[in-house]
């Protein structure tokens, strides 16, 4: 595994796990595999409804806590200075942990208007202990300047859709400049039409990796945190395996020309 130090120095695996659509009942199994292949980083939502499978496996693992990395992420139904506050303590029970390792604001949901006294409630979290780490999901350049000019914690990491057909380079330079790193999600675009393309394809072949494997260790070389998901065994230790090959830099030139802005996801600006 490699890891990554926050900007408040707080050290994250760079490859976690991703539990989105997966049902509660079928979050344990699937996060104790992971655990098992060598996973330490595993992110959740409270909207993803499976905190308390996740926290299952957490609490029946023989892994120490502090060698553990837990991310959860607050709803948009949940924003506000109170309720931000309230639905943290659900969400924490939920897992069954004392504290949260990095806790996120799941969507700007600009139309709300909430974002900012959300965050500085998530100030508070991080004050007072709860929280090793505080950021962003979704975020937008004019959401991120908003918490910048109106808030004193700078979020650790903005977690956005990326992969390389849609590669996210304006967010991606924004947070460079501010020390903010960027966390992939649906890093191989959700299994979509990229894992077929010929570029991917040669790249792999000639390697002896898959097309995922390319593309997560491109995420890597770019410096970005990435939470593959997937229920199948050997899926979850595929997309560990990345540290024993390296792209060239020709190779990386090669996957950046394959990105077309292809949005999987719903745009940040119409998330209410």
């Amino acid at each position: 595994m490699r890891y990554k130090t926050l900007n408040n120095n707080v050290v994250m695996p760079q490859v976690g796990f991703g539990v989105f659509k997966i049902p509660n009942d079928e979050a344990e199994a699937a996060v104790t595999h992971a655990l098992e292949a060598g996973y330490r980083s595993i992110d959740t939502a409270s909207y993803y409804e499976n905190e308390e499978g996740v926290g299952r496996a957490l609490q029946k693992s023989s892994i120490p806590r502090e060698d553990l990395f837990i991310t959860t992420k607050l709803w948009n139904h949940e924003q506000g200075y109170e309720e931000a506050l309230h639905a943290f303590e659900r969400s924490r029970e939920r897992l069954g942990l004392e504290y949260i390792d990095l806790y996120l604001i799941h969507w700007p949901a600009p139309a709300n208007n909430k974002y900012v006294e959300t965050y500085q409630a998530l100030e508070k979290l991080y004050a007072d202990g709860k929280v090793k780490a505080i950021g962003v999901s979704n975020f937008q350049t004019e959401h991120l300047d908003r918490l910048l000019a109106e808030c004193s914690v700078t979020p650790v990491l903005n977690q956005v859709e990326c992969h390389p057909y849609f590669a996210q380079e304006e967010i991606k330079n924004y947070c460079r400049r501010h020390d903010i790193f960027v966390e992939a999600w649906g890093p191989i675009m959700q299994g979509g039409e990229v894992l077929k393309d010929s570029t991917i394809l040669s790249i792999a072949e000639a390697h002896g990796k898959t097309p995922a494997q390319v593309i997560l260790r491109w995420h890597l070389q770019n410096d970005t945190i990435i939470i593959p998901k997937s229920v199948t065994p050997h899926r979850i230790k595929e997309n560990l395996d990345l540290f024993d090959f390296e792209l060239s830099e020709a190779e990386m030139n090669q996957i950046v020309q394959l990105d077309k802005g292809a949005r999987q996801g719903r745009h940040p600006l119409e998330v209410k």
